[in-house]
């Protein structure tokens, strides 16, 4: 199904929850569907999704500039702080203990992305406004006529669809084996290893090094496809690790366990648009979390976090589930990553996984484990699932974070995920973090692009081209200009094709009515 979006325009001077001003601005449209690789060529023109709402910054106007941010999960690193996390879970799993003290040194929790939350008013307006039925059935109406007239079978094509949903939601429902952190055999005495002596690692090396192997082959030149960064190692997996080599994220993720731990732990992908059996058989659970996190961490009044708003915010998504052959397992689309602990869920993630990248929705968790730095834990958790990811599809490489915002202290943890990359809000190229920074030392908004001559190639060049869905028809916007004389609306969709750029605004139905 096409994406169709209904453009709302700018809305500026409204409240700010990063530095609590009237001054935020941006533009903003309603999606009503919208495929993965549409909204991964709007995230990369920096847009972002809030439930069905997509919205842009207006970043030479807003009070706080929000730009893009993208790690990149092949070549990163734990930092000591990153570490320090991951050993911190592993002993509470093990032992039961747990950290005395703060983590003053680790300022990384996220917190709920305010500005977005600021736009419920208008998101639930929205809602209310949009009969999504409708437009729906006139859409696929439309686009019936349309594949009659190229001769495709578009009901082969929904029944293929079908069979694929059910096959990924079969391989979701037990959860995420392979990505699990659960309490390994150890051998008994007298049985296998001695215990006594430091655990042999031969095995798993001999494993890291056939995967290497595999992609070596898989690609002669010693390079992966996709959106590799020049001069960095080529394999996820490296050759075998010297006795001084630190040890990879996944290594100290997925470390053994005792037997006798003292908690059980697994991490569950769930698709959540639309819902999954097992979605749905959490639900209740997981909203319960949602409103705990809140009311606890965000001082929300008891009637504020509903189901509907978490419903609105959390688990409706445009996005339309696909589930290629090449593409992941899991598939692409909207998804919610469940902690478990102990038989209950203590966190969730709330992920899209897009062609090009897992991007990071939101987290929320019970504040009662707020010990355990779930914040920094669910970040390098989704950092290793994009590396698996990554191991199947080769252009599925980065982990998108939202936006980094460098004028506000607590949405500056972001940064530490190093290496990362934002995005130049005028020319939309990815610049290297630790060549922005001094810029945004002395000025909030800025061009992170050193090229003065270069332009945003991507910007819309032909208007007229763009694809408007208007009584029950789609049509280019100069046919739908010639049949409706609206001098008046003309400016909102060019504003809008500007934004979107020539190739979105080419693919996207824009809902006129």
């Amino acid at each position: 199904m096409a994406s169709v979006v209904e453009y709302k325009g700018l809305k500026a001077g409204y409240h700010c929850g990063y530095c609590d001003s009237e001054g935020k601005a941006s533009c903003g449209m309603w999606a009503h569907s919208m495929t993965v690789q549409d909204y991964q060529d709007l995230i990369d023109r920096g847009w972002r999704r809030s439930g069905k709402y997509v919205y842009k910054p207006v970043m030479n106007q807003t009070c706080c500039p929000q730009y893009t941010i993208r790690c990149r999960p092949l070549q990163f690193q734990p930092s000591k702080s990153h570490k320090k996390v991951l050993k911190k879970m592993l002993k509470f799993l093990a032992k039961g203990e747990i950290s005395k003290g703060n983590c003053e040194d680790e300022p990384m929790e996220p917190t709920m992305e305010d500005a977005v939350a600021s736009d419920f008013a208008l998101i639930n307006k929205l809602d209310i406004q949009c009969d999504l039925k409708t437009l729906s059935d006139d859409l696929k109406e439309s686009l019936k006529s349309e594949e009659k007239k190229k001769g495709k079978s578009s009901k082969r094509e929904e029944s293929n669809e079908l069979i694929q949903s059910q096959d990924t939601e079969e391989k979701l429902d037990p959860g995420e084996p392979s990505h699990s952190v659960k309490a390994h055999t150890v051998p008994q005495p007298g049985k296998g290893a001695d215990l006594s002596k430091p655990p042999c690692r031969k095995a798993k090396e001999i494993r890291k090094e056939r995967k290497r192997l595999k992609l070596m082959r898989q690609n002669p030149g010693g390079e992966l496809e996709g959106f590799q960064v020049r001069g960095q190692p080529p394999s996820l997996f490296p050759p075998k690790a010297k006795s001084n080599q630190p040890k990879s994220l996944e290594d100290l993720i997925f470390e053994s366990l005792p037997e006798s731990a003292s908690h059980k732990f697994e991490v569950r992908v769930v698709r959540s648009s639309p819902p999954s059996s097992q979605f749905k058989a959490t639900f209740q659970e997981s909203y319960q979390v949602y409103k705990r996190y809140q009311m606890v961490v965000h001082k929300d009044p008891p009637d504020k976090p509903t189901v509907s708003q978490f419903t609105r915010f959390l688990c409706s998504s445009p996005l339309e589930a696909e589930n290629p052959a090449n593409g992941p397992d899991c598939g692409y689309g909207s998804f919610h990553q469940q902690y478990w602990l102990d038989g209950k869920i203590i966190a969730v993630g709330v992920i899209d996984i897009l062609p090009y990248c897992v991007s990071s929705v939101y987290l929320y968790y019970d504040p009662d484990y707020s010990f355990l730095s779930l914040g920094v834990y669910s970040a390098l958790r989704e950092i290793a699932f994009t590396r698996q990811l990554h191991e199947k599809t080769p252009e599925l490489s980065y982990y998108y974070m939202g936006f980094y915002i460098h004028s506000c202290p607590k949405m500056k943890y972001k940064g530490q995920y190093r290496p990362s990359d934002l995005l130049c809000p005028e020319t939309y190229v990815w610049v290297p973090i630790e060549q922005c920074l001094p810029s945004l030392e002395n000025s909030k908004y800025c061009r992170f692009n050193q090229d003065p001559e270069a332009v945003d190639e991507g910007r819309s060049k032909e208007p007229d081209r763009l694809q408007v869905f208007y009584k029950k028809a789609i049509m280019p916007y100069g046919v739908y200009k010639k049949q409706r004389r609206d001098p008046g609306g003309e400016a909102a969709v060019l504003q809008y094709a500007g934004l979107v750029g020539q190739t979105c605004a080419e693919r996207m139905l824009l809902f006129r009515d």
